[in-house]
């Protein structure tokens, strides 16, 4: 890595915002929409093949995210940096914040990455998302309902040798208003099977759903759906419609745009830990 000054760093927006209704009611995130590193990185030693496996992003999120905001004509936000960089959907004392290894893959640029690094990279990239998105959240609850929030995410079709079954999935807290519902119409709509928190939990302390929604008292859901049916933009726009169609009845729920404390799995495990660790 080279060290750039102001005067020469080219400029690397980490962020897209997508325009849409303040009182749409509903806020879309695409955490790893982005394959592209800012240039004073490089390649992180990485060679380019490695850029198209899903340790970089989550393949076709992001053309399902720029559909279903269109759909809703919602405000959407989406991150412009690769996750090899740092994972915007880690907390911000996670050990996995900048990868050092992953599916198999080591990343040079991330071997030798010291408490510095990881800040400066927490401030230029990680801390603009979390904040912008909260900010959004804050103006679309002054200008009409309180807005759910649906996060999109894709999965590998393989995992360490072992198929996934699923086309979708569903990952959520201890919230079901979101999850539930859209469980069910997505299942009625011939889609199963769906994975319920399936292939990850959907409790992770200081995830963003956990801090822009369990923690806010928010209702949300994030999901997954597998990257080989969304690697095309034919694919990204046929699946956003088939969540859309699902997803519409489920906002017009009166409950989803009310503040509920459900409480977090995440913070029940911190609390038993925390037990064990005393006794």
């Amino acid at each position: 890595m080279r060290d750039l000054s102001p005067n020469t760093a080219p400029p690397f927006a980490p962020l897209e915002a997508i325009e849409g209704r303040s009182d749409a009611g509903v806020l879309f995130l695409c955490d790893h929409a982005s394959n592209a590193l800012p240039p004073e990185y490089g390649d992180l030693g990485l060679p380019p093949e490695a850029f198209q496996r899903h340790i970089a992003y989550d393949i076709g999120s992001a053309g399902v995210t720029r559909a279903l905001a269109a759909r809703f004509n919602a405000p959407a936000l989406l991150t412009r940096y690769s996750r090899l960089l740092i994972d915007p959907n880690r907390g911000a004392d996670d050990p996995t914040l900048v990868m050092q290894l992953s599916d198999g893959a080591v990343i040079p640029g991330n071997a030798c990455v010291d408490a510095a690094e990881i800040a400066r990279r927490t401030a230029l990239y990680w801390t603009p998302y979390r904040q912008k998105a909260g900010a959004l959240l804050d103006e679309m609850s002054a200008a009409g309902p309180t807005p759910a929030i649906v996060s999109l995410h894709s999965f590998t079709p393989v995992w360490r040798g072992s198929p996934r079954p699923w086309r979708i999935g569903l990952l959520w807290d201890n919230d079901p208003r979101m999850a539930q519902p859209l469980l069910e119409r997505l299942e009625t709509a011939g889609l199963e099977p769906v994975g319920d928190n399936e292939p990850y939990d959907g409790a992770l302390k200081g995830d963003t759903l956990y801090d822009l929604a369990s923690a806010r008292g928010q209702a949300h859901v994030l999901i997954e759906i597998r990257q080989d049916l969304i690697a095309e933009p034919a694919g990204q726009i046929e699946w956003a419609g088939r969540i859309a169609d699902a997803l519409a009845p489920v906002l017009a729920r009166e409950g989803v745009h009310k503040i509920e404390h459900h409480g977090s799995r995440a913070d029940a495990r911190s609390q038993r830990n925390h037990l064990r660790r005393r006794t």
